[in-house]
């Protein structure tokens, strides 16, 4: 209880107040205007947090990464656009009920199913927190280098097969990506790789810089070379508040979507899509109106925005407790801590408990000030539907290479973005997925660093797995490719009989 009140107490600093303020409200604007998103804003705002104390950086990304999905239904239900890619499946009922005249009512409806998503989500993290608090300070001690190392193995296995399509691909990039953080001088041993006497690779690639070219200028150029289109206004005048009751209605089919967005947010390498795809399925199948899905059923968009905004707090838990990214934002996160010096893993519950509790409070008060706002200023922020793509792209590249320089005051580093970012951009036009270039580089380093803290301990393969922990990892990771390949060989034989 003393955690939870000196986490309280550490949100009440101005600047953490004003860092809760813009993220929200900015992460709404961004989350509106289509071909930006989260990840984008947090690649061009990562060299900003280099500068700003720990707990406001991460409040300020936190709050971008939680409301972005809010603003991503306002184009998605208004223009058949969405926002953020994770609100792609809102268009299938939102924007119906625009074309049948509830545009209102559809948004209101988004809001309300988001904000219980949200608030689900993150009570499930502060009970546990709360009730399992005591016990969770020694959680630490059941963790060992290798047990990091096979958690980190999990989370790769599960990033490439969440690409059910693409795994070949996953897989190359990820590899791509872990081979880019082996690049420079290892602390441990002193020994350069790949550097080839350049100096400037001797410490490796900046995360930071990787990230802004990876997503935000592969995304300025994709916009700079598209087409900018007109799509119609949809006035909004009034009715809002009159979705927001409509969710009582449909009680089981919030409580399901919440439960999928949470539970698929803790598994590393899922997130929104799949908590979207059996969010929907289930409120299809449990419809007494099945075939108004696709058609303005009010169930399917309260499965979506329920589901994508349960994510967020939940995707925190694999960071916080094992020091796992499940995904890029979440990656991208991990560049603050590093930055504070703050170690995320099982050892943070006993050294940092009350810093916990202000992320995951925070994110409270910001969907809290994310519904409020946008209930009173929708008709406004959906203006910003219309900016043209090209003005837009050009803003993206040069606050993209000014927060790229400002990290060292160095060229090399604008140099090396641009050369990422033409590898994104290349990457977006062969409809390619890019997180898993930053997840590889971002578990590769865990995955590097803990296999060698813990080699003098490995005389055999197998010393890698003997211990409880990493042994059940390992046995899980087993598990889940042998139900992957299982399950496509019965599709194989389906086509093929």
């Amino acid at each position: 209880m003393e955690a939870l009140l000196l986490g309280i107490s550490n949100l009440l600093d101005t600047h953490v107040i004003i860092a809760i303020l813009i993220g929200a409200i900015g992460g709404v604007v961004i989350g509106a205007i289509p071909g930006i998103g989260p990840a984008i804003a947090i690649a061009i705002l990562l060299p900003a947090t280099i500068f700003l104390e720990d707990l406001v950086s991460l409040v300020l990304l936190l709050g971008i990464y939680g409301s972005a999905m809010y603003g991503g239904a306002i184009p998605a239900i208004l223009i058949n656009t969405p926002g953020t890619p994770v609100n792609a499946l809102t268009t299938y009922d939102g924007y119906s009920m625009t074309k049948n005249g509830d545009a209102p009512r559809a948004l209101s409806l988004a809001y309300s199913s988001s904000f219980f998503g949200g608030c689900f989500s993150i009570s499930i993290a502060l009970i546990c927190l709360i009730v399992f608090g005591p016990y969770l300070r020694d959680f630490g001690a059941l963790f060992g280098q290798r047990d990091i190392f096979m958690a980190a193995a999990l989370g790769s296995v599960l990033l490439i097969l969440a690409h059910r399509q693409n795994m070949a691909i996953a897989a190359m990039l990820f590899a791509l990506g872990f081979l880019i953080s082996m690049v420079g001088r290892q602390t441990s041993r002193g020994v350069a790789r790949y550097t080839f006497e350049i100096e400037y690779l001797a410490s490796g690639f900046n995360l930071i810089v990787v990230i802004v070219g990876i997503f935000a200028l592969s995304q300025a150029l994709n916009l700079m070379n598209g087409k900018d289109t007109d799509p119609p206004e949809t006035k909004i005048t009034k009715g809002l508040f009159k979705g927001l009751a409509e969710l009582k209605k449909y009680p089981a089919v919030a409580f399901i979507s919440a439960s999928f967005g949470t539970v698929m947010g803790i598994i590393p390498g899922v997130g929104e899509f799949v908590a979207q795809f059996f969010s929907y399925s289930t409120a299809r199948s449990l419809s007494k109106n099945p075939s108004k899905f696709g058609y303005g059923a009010p169930e399917g968009l309260i499965a979506c925005e329920t589901s994508n905004n349960a994510v967020p707090a939940a995707a925190m838990i694999p960071l916080l407790a094992l020091g796992v990214p499940g995904e890029a934002l979440t990656a991208m996160m991990m560049v603050v801590f590093f930055d504070a010096g703050i170690k995320p893993g099982p050892d943070i519950f006993e050294k940092a408990p009350d810093f916990l509790f202000s992320l995951f409070i925070a994110l409270l008060f910001i969907n809290i000030l994310v519904v409020i706002t946008l209930l009173f200023t929708s008709r406004f922020i959906a203006k910003i539907i219309y900016i043209p793509n090209k003005f837009l792209g050009a803003f993206i590249m040069i606050l993209a290479f000014v927060g790229v320089f400002s990290i060292r005051n160095n060229f090399v580093d604008c140099a090396f973005a641009a050369g990422f970012g033409l590898l994104g951009y290349i990457l977006r036009r062969l409809n390619w997925p890019l997180v898993p270039i930053v997840l590889g580089m971002v578990l590769g380093s865990i995955m590097i660093e803990k296999l060698t803290a813990g080699a003098s301990k490995i005389k055999f393969w197998s010393d890698i797995i003997n211990r409880p922990v990493s042994g059940t990892l390992a046995f899980i990771i087993f598990l889940v490719i042998i139900v992957t390949l299982i399950s496509y060989i019965r599709n194989y034989n389906k086509k093929n009989i």
